[in-house]
């Protein structure tokens, strides 16, 4: 009931009356320690391991394929964490508003927590939540799209602009002709990493293939049904797309909304070697996948928090990943690593 009550971040008495069904307990609340108990369950080779335990909570704003990706990343390298025991809490969502991410960050605040990991905007009123989780004593280390003006004590992820140049440089090679409209797609604006992602972009474009020119398809979220609207809308039946960088996923509905309209890119290029991903590259659909490794990237948000509550040197804190390209002929190492030799 212990760890039940630190993973809820309940009392002991809410904790029994939720496991004996007694009222007097609010909805939300049992639907927390019943959560909670379920995450416990995933963790027994964790509880069963000796180390001080740090309580970490994960706010992710991102479709499925991308936060299970983040939660299993997490999963995977818990047990190597010494001398912690480390225990997420996960809050993921496709979308949350800004009230919301809010007001999950101001609950963490008045429960406790050990530190964050934040996957949200950049805007003023989450970096504002941040600064007070840090007064409390509460580290918030930001994933994958960072919130710089924020008292953030790290960032892990990938180096988005260098992504960015990285697929400009590949789609200019690509094309025989480096000349026509290049179809860029952001799930959301607000995101730093894409908006870094977008900036090395262009930026790397403009100096090397003047003749490219960019069509924005942004802000349907990464999901499909939006990103596959915003596309038809955009694109219309007179722009032809040449070439396609996708930064905020939903790529099997921008190839549909493109082959709706009677268009095939000669290059696509995406992000995150997702399942998503993964078939459509088999299938030839995407030229190549901007890869980077979320264990990596999970670890060292681990040892950031290890480090603030005086469990690592500085030293011990590992650089986040590096971007990696992945095309068909070298996914089946990737695939391997990421999803188990079955899957491949």
């Amino acid at each position: 009931m212990k760890e039940i009550a630190l993973q809820a971040g309940v009392g002991l008495a809410t904790v029994d009356r939720v496991l004996n069904g007694r009222e007097n307990v609010r909805e939300h609340t049992r639907h927390r320690v019943q959560h909670a108990i379920k995450e416990l369950e995933k963790l027994q080779f964790q509880l069963a391991t000796s180390g001080r335990k740090l309580v970490v909570d994960v706010i992710v704003e991102a479709p499925p394929r991308f936060s299970d990706e983040i939660r299993e990343a997490l999963e995977s390298e818990l047990p190597g964490l010494h001398p912690a025991v480390l225990r997420p809490r996960f809050l993921t969502r496709d979308t949350m508003t800004t009230v919301e991410v809010v007001d999950a960050l101001k609950t963490i605040g008045r429960r406790g927590s050990h530190g964050v990991f934040l996957k949200a905007r950049d805007v003023p009123e989450i970096s504002s939540a941040i600064d007070e989780l840090q007064q409390r004593g509460i580290p918030v280390i930001t994933l994958f799209t960072d919130i710089p003006l924020s008292k953030r004590i790290a960032y892990a992820g990938l180096d988005n602009r260098m992504a960015g140049a990285t697929a400009a440089y590949l789609i200019g090679q690509w094309l025989a002709h480096p000349e026509g409209n290049v179809l860029v797609t952001m799930s959301d604006e607000r995101f730093r990493g894409e908006e870094e992602r977008e900036t090395g972009f262009r930026n790397e474009l403009r100096r090397r293939y003047p003749k490219l020119k960019l069509v924005d398809a942004s802000g349907g979220h990464g999901l499909d049904r939006q990103t596959e609207e915003r596309v038809k809308r955009v694109v219309g039946p007179r722009k032809k797309i040449v070439a396609v960088y996708s930064m905020g996923g939903g790529n099997v509905a921008i190839l549909r909304a493109l082959q709706s309209i009677g268009q095939t890119p000669e290059c696509f290029i995406g992000h995150d070697l997702d399942r998503d991903n993964v078939h459509l590259l088999r299938d030839g659909k995407l030229s190549a996948v901007l890869h980077h490794d979320l264990r990596q990237d999970m670890r060292t948000a681990c040892h950031h928090v290890m480090h603030f509550h005086r469990m690592l040197p500085a030293s011990a804190v590992g650089l986040s990943s590096s971007v990696v390209v992945v095309t068909p002929v070298n996914i089946p190492r990737y695939v391997g690593e990421r999803f188990g030799k079955g899957y491949a």
